[in-house]
Order: structure tokens, then sequence, then C-alpha cells
């Protein structure tokens, strides 16, 4: 149990990098590193903004569940 539910951070950890990274930059950030100043017709859309939001909060609070077990778990020495 605990190595899968190690598995499920690790991956939520990657996965939330990723999705922190795609978010719309509104300053002199990292996303300028990689083309801030080019407006592409998909960044503009509030469709796709509103579910990067719902994925990225989704995948968060799945991450904090799991740790907060994973604690628990090594916390009790199961």
């Amino acid at each position: 149990m605990i190595i899968g539910l190690s598995i499920v951070v690790m991956l939520c950890s990657v996965l939330l990098i990723l999705l922190v990274l795609l978010h719309k930059g509104k300053g002199g950030g990292l996303s300028d590193l990689f083309g801030g100043g080019v407006t592409s017709s998909l960044g503009g859309s509030s469709v796709v903004e509103r579910n990067l939001d719902r994925l990225t909060i989704a995948t968060g609070l799945i991450w904090i569940v799991c740790v907060v077990v994973l604690g628990l778990l090594i916390n009790r020495g199961v």
C-alpha cells in the first residue's frame, strides 16, 4: 500500500509541475522563457483555461490526500 501511494504521489508531482507550467503567465516568470510574448489562439480560450484550472486543482487535491495518508501509514509503521 505504501509503495502504491508513493508511486501515485510521484506521478501526481510530475503532472502538477507540467500543469502549472502550462498555465498562462501573468508576468515575467518561467513561462516567458518558452515564448511568453507569443500569443496563440488556444491560450486565450476561457474554456481551455477553466479546464486546465480544474485539472490542476483535482490533481493537487489527490496529491494532498495521498501525502497525508502516506504520512499516517508510515507513522503507524504499517
